[in-house]
């Protein structure tokens, strides 16, 4: 089995779901005591977001660098980022360390391929939203992307940041993404990207007849399996 390296704390909240993803799907194909094989490295998440609200991007692949190679010294076969929005600087990343990073958007996109869906809705912090290093990676997959309105998008993100992060479940934002997610469905989106690790802590498909796709669960499965191939 792999060693996963798990780039976390950003937020701890959804990284505590990562870990146990990955270690259902290990338990569950691999049976008995069977466990993954991880080494986290939890950031401060204050220092990275203070990055980001500065627009200094290069300040934070820096740090994130150093903790990718961090991981990489301790034995990971391949990197993890527990989080959407930093995959922003995840090329930055990739060319600080020799072994692979598994992108989020990338297999998020598997995800749409094999529910034959090419028109999504996408829901995230503003910089996942608006810039193209998401979106753009989605389109190169055939996949045509549906953001919600500036207002909404505003909306979203301050849920995000100020509640979901530090674990703030309300039910009113709950009603408003649901709300987002059915405007947009509307509009021809025949899917909703949950494109913050937060955001299935709030939404569940449960909740809507919308197709909706976790990037926290897809990515956390994908690397469980990743772990598990023999190549």
């Amino acid at each position: 089995m792999k060693t996963i390296g798990l780039l976390g704390g950003m937020s701890w909240e959804s990284t505590v779901t990562y870990y146990r993803i990955i270690n259902e799907i290990v338990k569950k194909e691999l049976g008995g005591l069977h466990s993954a094989k991880c080494v986290l490295y939890s950031v401060d998440f204050d220092e990275i977001e203070k990055c980001q609200s500065s627009g200094d991007w290069a300040k934070s692949a820096d740090i994130l660098s150093r903790d990718a190679k961090s991981l990489q010294a301790a034995g990971a076969d391949f990197v993890v980022i527990c989080t959407n929005t930093m995959h922003k600087v995840a090329d930055d990343i990739q060319k600080n360390i020799t072994i692979p990073i598994l992108n989020i958007a990338d297999v998020t996109a598997m995800a749409l391929k094999k529910r034959n869906i090419t028109t999504v809705a996408l829901l995230g912090t503003n910089y996942t939203m608006e810039q193209e290093f998401y979106k753009g990676r989605l389109k190169k997959c055939g996949v045509n992307v549906i953001v919600p309105e500036k207002e909404q998008r505003m909306k979203i993100n301050d849920v995000i940041f100020k509640e979901l992060c530090v674990g703030v479940i309300n039910e009113s934002s709950k009603e408003y993404f649901l709300k987002v997610i059915a405007e947009l469905a509307g509009k021809g989106a025949k899917g909703a990207i949950l494109g913050c690790t937060e955001i299935g802590m709030l939404v569940k498909q449960k909740d809507t007849p919308v197709p909706l796709f976790d990037t926290t669960v897809i990515h956390a499965e994908a690397a469980a399996y990743m772990a598990m191939r023999k190549d």
